[in-house]
Order: C-alpha cells, then sequence, then structure tokens
C-alpha cells in the first residue's frame, strides 16, 4: 500500500457505519448513564446489588456477540443480523421506558426491567460484532488505513456516547424518580433512528472494494466449504458430536469450579467459564493453518490484558457515578451538573483527539514508524493506570462525605481517554488484521467475550466501593477508603501494562508480519 493510496482518504460506507453505529450508541449509552442511578434511586436497592445487576447486564452485553457472530458467519450474513439487532434492541428500550413508567409497582416494574435487558442483551449480540467487522469488510487485506478506519470509526461510537448521557440525564436524571422513564424513551428513539438509517441506505453504501454488496451471504458458507475440503479431512456427524460434548463437559465442569468452588454467582461463573472454553474450542478447529492459529492465540493473549483494562474503565457506570453524585463538588456557577453528565468527559475527549491519533498512525504507518498493536495497548494500560493514580492522589486523606473538586474526575477522565484510543479501536481493528475471513465474525464475538469478563469483573470489582460499616476487601487488600479503593485499580492496570509491554515483541513475531 503506498503512501498516495493512503491520502484517497476513506470509503463513503465508512461514514455510514460511523452514523448508524453513532445512533445505536445514543441508545445503549443513554441507557447506561441512568441505569444504576434509576435502580439506586427508583427501585430503591442498595449500592452493591445494584452494582451486580450492573455487571450482570454489561457481562452479558458482551457474552451475546459470541451467538450473533456466530449466526452471521454461518446462516445470516452480517446485515440480517444487524437489522434483527437493532429490532430487539428498540424492544428492550421501549421495556425499559414501561418499566420506569411504573416503577412504583415494583414487582412490574423488575418484571418489565429484566424482559428489556434481556432483549437488550441479545439484539445488541446480533448488532455489536457485525456492525464493528463490516468496518473491515470495506477495505481490501493489508490495507494501511484500517487503524485509521476503526479510530474514526470509534470516534462515531463516542459521538454517540458523549450525546447519550447529556440527553437522558437531561431528562431522566432529575432527582425526580418518575423522570426516568423520560431518560429511557429519549434511548430508545436513538435506537429507532439507527434501524431507520440502516435500513434505508445499506444498499446504498455497503460496497466492498471491488464493488460487492457486503454482509449479504455468511462469510462461512463461501470459504468453509473450500478451505475445510483443502485443509481438514472429512469427519463424521458423530465425530463432531463426540468433541461438541467433551467441550460441553469442560464448560460445565468449568462452570463448578466458578461457582461452587470460587462462589461466583451464576452469571458471574457462566461468563468466566464460556471466556475459557469457546475461545479454545475455536482455536481447535482442524481447518486452522499453524500461521492461522497462532496470529489468533495474539488476539486471545492481548484479549486477557484487555480484561483488564476494561475492569478499571467501565467503573465510569457504577463506582465513578456513586463517586460523581456523593463526593464530587458539581456546583459551577450555582448550578448543580447531574452526576450522569459526567459519562459525557470520556466520549467528548475521544472525539476531540481521535482524529488527532488517526492521522498520528497514518503518518508513522507511512514511514513505518508505527508502533505494532501489542505495544499501543500496553500504553493504554499504563495511561489508565496513571489516571487511577491522579485521583488517588486527589482524595488521599479526604474525610468521608467531603467532596472534592470536579477537577480530578475531570482529570481521570481525560487520561483515560488518551488511553481508551491507544487500546480499543486498535484492538478492533488487530482482530479484523488477524482472524481468518471465515471466522471474522465470530472472533470478533470473543473479543467481545473478554469485554463480557471484564464488565462482570467490573461490576464485582464497584461492588468493593466504600460503604459506611460495610467492611470490604480483596484478596487480603482492605478496602477502607476511596484511595484504597482508586489505589486497587492502579496496581491492576499497571501490572498488567508492564507485562504486556515485555510481552510484545513475542507477540509482533507470531502476528507474521501484521502490526
Amino acid at each position: 500500500m503506498s503512501t498516495e493510496q493512503i491520502k484517497k482518504g476513506h470509503p463513503k460506507g465508512l461514514y455510514f457505519v460511523f452514523s448508524t453505529a453513532m445512533s445505536e450508541r445514543i441508545s445503549y449509552y443513554g441507557m447506561r448513564a441512568i441505569f444504576t442511578l434509576y435502580l439506586t434511586k427508583a427501585l430503591l436497592m442498595d449500592k452493591e446489588l445494584a452494582s451486580t445487576i450492573y455487571g450482570n447486564y454489561t457481562g452479558l452485553v458482551y457474552l451475546t456477540p459470541l451467538i450473533g457472530g456466530y449466526i452471521a458467519d454461518r446462516y445470516w450474513g452480517m446485515r440480517r443480523s444487524i437489522l434483527w439487532g437493532a429490532i430487539l434492541m428498540l424492544l428492550g428500550q421501549l421495556f425499559m421506558f414501561f418499566s420506569a413508567l411504573y416503577y412504583q409497582n415494583s414487582d412490574l416494574a423488575h418484571w418489565l426491567m429484566y424482559i428489556g435487558l434481556a432483549s437488550l442483551i441479545f439484539g445488541n449480540g446480533f448488532f455489536k460484532p457485525n456492525i464493528t467487522t463490516m468496518v473491515g469488510s470495506l477495505y481490501e487485506p493489508g490495507d494501511k488505513r484500517l487503524d485509521s478506519a476503526y479510530t474514526i470509526f470509534y470516534m462515531g461510537v463516542n459521538v454517540g456516547a458523549f450525546i447519550a448521557p447529556l440527553l437522558t440525564g437531561f431528562l431522566g436524571d432529575t432527582g425526580n424518580p418518575a423522570d426516568f422513564k423520560w431518560g429511557f424513551l429519549a434511548a430508545a428513539i436513538g435506537m429507532f433512528l439507527s434501524l431507520v438509517l440502516f435500513v434505508g441506505w445499506k444498499n446504498k453504501f455497503l460496497i466492498g472494494p471491488n464493488g460487492e454488496q457486503l454482509g449479504i451471504i455468511a462469510a462461512g458458507k463461501v470459504e468453509n466449504n473450500q478451505s475445510e475440503k483443502e485443509k481438514a479431512p472429512a469427519r463424521s456427524i458423530r465425530q463432531n458430536v463426540r468433541e461438541f460434548l467433551a467441550w460441553a463437559v469442560g464448560g460445565v465442569v468449568l462452570f463448578g469450579v466458578f461457582h461452587f468452588a470460587l462462589e461466583f454467582d451464576i452469571i458471574g461463573a457462566f461468563i468466566f467459564a464460556l471466556c475459557i472454553v469457546v475461545p479454545a474450542y475455536v482455536i481447535s478447529d482442524r481447518s486452522l493453518t499453524k500461521i492461522e492459529k497462532q496470529r489468533i492465540g495474539v488476539i486471545y493473549m492481548i484479549a486477557f490484558f484487555v480484561i483488564f483494562f476494561w475492569a478499571a474503565f467501565e467503573q465510569a457506570g457504577a463506582s465513578l457515578t456513586y463517586f460523581a453524585d456523593e463526593q464530587t463538588n458539581r456546583e459551577i456557577f450555582g448550578w448543580t451538573m447531574p452526576a450522569s453528565y459526567f459519562q459525557s468527559f470520556n466520549p467528548v475527549f475521544v472525539v476531540a483527539f481521535a482524529p488527532l491519533m488517526s492521522w498520528l498512525w497514518l503518518k508513522l504507518g507511512s514511514k513505518n514508524m508505527e508502533p505494532a498493536s501489542p505495544t499501543k495497548q500496553a500504553m493504554g494500560l499504563f495511561l489508565l493506570s496513571i489516571g487511577y493514580l491522579v485521583i488517588a492522589l486527589g482524595v488521599q486523606g479526604v474525610e468521608p462525605g467531603v467532596k472534592v473538586s470536579i477537577m480530578w474526575l475531570t482529570g481521570l477522565y481525560f487520561i483515560h481517554s488518551m488511553g481508551e484510543l491507544m487500546l480499543s479501536p486498535i484492538g478492533l481493528s488487530m482482530v479484523n488484521k488477524l482472524a481468518p475471513v471465515r471466522f471474522a465474525s465470530l472472533l470478533m464475538g470473543i473479543w467481545y467475550l473478554s469485554m463480557a469478563t471484564a464488565n462482570k469483573f467490573a461490576g464485582m470489582l464497584s461492588g468493593l466501593y466504600p460503604e459506611a460499616g460495610k467492611p470490604k476487601s480483596f484478596i487480603g487488600f482492605e478496602i477502607a477508603t476511596m484511595y484504597d479503593f482508586f489505589m486497587l485499580f492502579v496496581v491492576i492496570s499497571g501490572a498488567a501494562a508492564v507485562i504486556l509491554f515485555l510481552l510484545s515483541k513475542w507477540l509482533q513475531k507470531l502476528m507474521h508480519g501484521i502490526k
């Protein structure tokens, strides 16, 4: 790919996917911005229970892309999967609206909420891995614009994430529990816009580099038949069933270990067991070559470190929201800013700096100076650790109940945003570049499975948020103050950054020339 080719810019389809994903993210992040506040202020749950439900929801949201990716690759294709995902998420947001509408009827509100969460979880599973994989399909293999393209796509995601908390927070986070319904309704409207946009213009813009319509036929149907004939011996149905049952038994055993021996809740045990079994099952596929297995192995190893990034980063929707609500001075010229507005800080920083980061990768790529993906992601983890160190120093010695300056939380979100730009869009691009075409959506689903694990872990860690009269600890580390709580994330993300950096050159070799 020459420098001249790089200067041609990006296909129009990228900006169509950008807009579709942006509208859907208004829906997701709008709901998420007020979710824990709805649980604690309308449904009157304590923080620990609210954090558990939040972790279960966000964990499962990133688990179902495995299902959506598999069905898209094998049967439906990406377009049909995206369509049905959007419809399910729209229904889910409407159920959340009705839950908040009848919040005073506790039993009904809970049932409507759980139905809504289930619809959102499965809808996201069909939508998210396929809309993300669609970005890579717009480019030829080896196109050096891909990291830049995913950074632009990620900017679209964050435009939606910026608008969402402001909109749903203004309508729903008013101090009156009855108003949460308007925030959820706004999230439903965002999802409706995404659905209309996708249905109306998909045929015009979802066109590949060779002029073909993208995502209509499942990739596995096109490639799998030929690759299996060339690479793998014929296998009987009985052999396939035996193999599947063996992996299923392994999954059940792991579930038992997590649930009964380590005492994780059912959803946590389920997510953590799948996080081990499913990647192992996929990489054992006999049609994979040695190089393909090594490249997939790189995806898995980086995904493991990404768990520690997102477990700390996703405190934004739970513990950092509690901190903003209770211990941050939100007075600005006589106006008290809603706590939910803080969730717009990260995306506005990402939107502001994503073009600069995109330009930087293109510039370094044209000079063959661009760092490899593992190195970029180690840098992202390091910045995350620094962000928590800053706020830990800000709250050190502060008495419980005393509110600190808004600048501490603002500084954390700024540093985390820079780390996110180093890690998240690069990870999406890496999966697309390293994954065999016939497993593209499925491996994107496995990438999101690591985020499912991280989000569930984030909910567990958020439950350690200091509360008066409730002693808490993590692996012998006592959490008595906010300083202790934030330092826990400094240690977790900092250690992960150092180890990934030390492994980066070895991982780069296993990528076989792909950066």
